[in-house]
C-alpha cells in the first residue's frame, strides 16, 4: 500500500514538475521574445513611477503582453527599482526584456520633445521638435529667434512640461561674444556670464542641459572640451608646421572655419595659408580683416572697402605678416584637425569657384584665370537675377 502511494506522489511531483518547467519556459519565451508592438511607440515613465504603474500601463500601450510577466522578470534580473524618468522610444516587436533595458538605461530620453537652442554665426533661434515614432525622425513644431520674436504658445506650453529635453547648439564658426549674447537671451538658463571668454575658446558642439542651468557653468563646459580637443590633436600634429604653440594653431584652424564650409577642402585651405607663411607672403585673407573691424560682436553685412584692406590694424593680414593676435572665431573639431595635419599641397591661392567650394592654384597665373571665371559666373548670376 504504502508503496503505492509513494509511487503516486512520485508521479504527482514529476508532473508538477514538468508543468513548472513549462511554465518557466513559457515564461521566459514570453518574457524574451517579440512583442506585441505592430509599431513604434513613444512611451512616457512618470517621475516617481512604481514598477507596478510602469508595467500595467506598458500593456495598456500594447508594448508587453502580460503585466506580471515583466514584473517578474524585472524582479529576476534586479532591476525592478531601476526605472529612469523620461520618454523613451520602444521599437516594433520589441521583448519585455528590451522594453525594460530601455526604460533603465538612463541618460537622456531617446525619444519625446526636445528644445534646441542653436547659436549660429547669422542668428540664435529656439527650435521645438517632436520624435515621430513611426518615421524615427525629429518633426519641428515652432521656431523662433528670442531676440526679434515672442515665444509661440506651443514653445510656453512645452517648457512647462516635466519630460522635455533641453539642448544648446553651436555652430562651427560662432564668435564668443555671439555665444554669450546669445546665452543671455535663453530664458531656460540662469545666472551670470562675468566676461567674454577668450576667442576660439569655446567647442562648437551640443550640449544637454538642465532646465535652469548656470550659464556660467555651460561656458566652462564648452571651454574644457575646446581645451581637450586641441591637446588631443596638437600631440597628432605633422611635423614641420609653423606653429610655436597650440594658440598659434587654433588662430590658423580659426581663419580656416571662416574661409570654407566644406568639409572636404578645410585640409587644402589650411595647406594654402601654410604654404603663404613658408613663402614669407602675407595670409591676405578677409575674414581676418572682418574680425578688426567687428571684433566679433555681429556680422559686418556687408564688403570690404579698399581703405579697410589697407589700414594697418593687428588683424589686417593683407598688411601685418604672419598670424593675428588671437582667433577670429570657435573653430571646430575639422578646421582645427586641417591646421595641424594640413593636405600636403603647393597651392598658394584660392577662389570661389560658383559651387559653394573653391577652385586652388599653384601660380598667379592660374590664379588670374580661376578669379577671371568667378566674376564672368558673378556676372551671369547678376545677368539671371535681373
Amino acid at each position: 500500500m504504502w508503496r503505492g502511494v509513494a509511487s503516486n506522489a512520485l508521479t504527482l511531483f514529476i508532473v508538477l514538475l514538468i508543468v513548472a518547467f513549462g511554465l518557466i519556459a513559457w515564461g521566459r519565451q514570453a518574457y524574451t521574445g517579440p512583442g506585441p508592438l505592430a509599431e513604434a511607440i513613444c512611451f512616457k515613465v512618470e517621475k516617481g513611477a512604481s514598477l507596478s504603474q510602469v508595467s500595467r500601463a506598458l500593456e495598456e500601450d500594447g508594448a508587453v503582453s502580460d503585466a506580471r510577466i515583466f514584473r517578474i522578470g524585472a524582479d529576476y534580473s534586479q532591476q525592478a527599482t531601476g526605472l529612469k524618468f523620461g520618454s523613451y522610444l520602444l521599437p516594433p516587436q520589441a521583448s519585455m526584456e528590451q522594453v525594460l533595458a530601455a526604460l533603465t538605461a538612463g541618460g537622456q530620453s531617446t525619444c519625446g520633445r526636445e528644445v534646441n537652442f542653436r547659436i549660429s554665426v547669422a542668428a540664435a533661434e529656439v527650435v521645438l521638435r517632436e520624435l515621430d515614432p513611426a518615421s524615427n525622425r525629429y518633426v519641428e513644431v515652432a521656431k523662433f529667434d528670442p531676440a526679434t520674436d515672442a515665444a509661440p504658445t506651443a514653445y510656453l506650453d512645452a517648457a512647462q512640461a516635466s519630460d522635455i529635453r533641453w539642448r544648446v547648439t553651436l555652430a562651427e564658426g560662432v564668435t564668443s561674444w555671439q555665444v554669450v549674447d546669445a546665452l543671455k537671451r535663453a530664458d531656460f538658463l540662469e545666472g551670470a556670464i562675468d566676461a567674454v571668454p577668450p576667442e576660439g575658446s569655446l567647442s562648437p558642439d551640443s550640449y544637454e542641459v538642465d532646465k535652469g542651468a548656470d550659464r556660467g557653468k555651460l561656458i566652462a563646459e564648452m571651454t574644457d572640451r575646446q581645451s581637450k580637443t586641441l591637446a588631443e590633436l596638437w600631440a597628432t600634429r605633422a611635423e614641420g608646421l609653423p606653429y610655436a604653440t597650440p594658440q598659434e594653431a587654433l588662430i590658423m584652424a580659426s581663419i580656416v572655419e571662416k574661409e570654407t564650409g566644406i568639409p572636404e577642402e578645410r585640409k587644402q585651405v589650411a595647406s594654402v595659408f601654410i604654404n603663404r607663411m613658408a613663402q614669407g607672403m602675407k595670409l591676405q585673407t578677409d575674414p581676418t580683416v572682418i574680425y578688426g573691424i567687428t571684433k566679433g560682436e555681429g556680422v559686418l553685412g556687408r564688403g570690404l572697402r579698399q581703405s579697410e584692406l589697407k589700414r594697418e590694424t593687428p588683424f589686417n593680414t593683407y598688411v601685418i605678416d604672419g598670424l593675428p593676435p588671437t582667433p577670429i572665431a570657435n573653430p571646430g573639431r575639422l578646421s582645427i584637425e586641417a591646421a595641424l595635419n594640413p593636405d600636403s599641397t603647393k597651392y598658394v591661392f584660392f577662389v570661389a569657384d560658383g559651387s559653394g567650394g573653391h577652385a586652388f592654384a599653384e601660380t598667379l597665373a592660374e590664379h588670374n584665370e580661376n578669379v577671371a571665371k568667378w566674376r564672368a559666373l558673378e556676372a551671369q548670376q547678376g545677368q539671371d537675377g535681373n
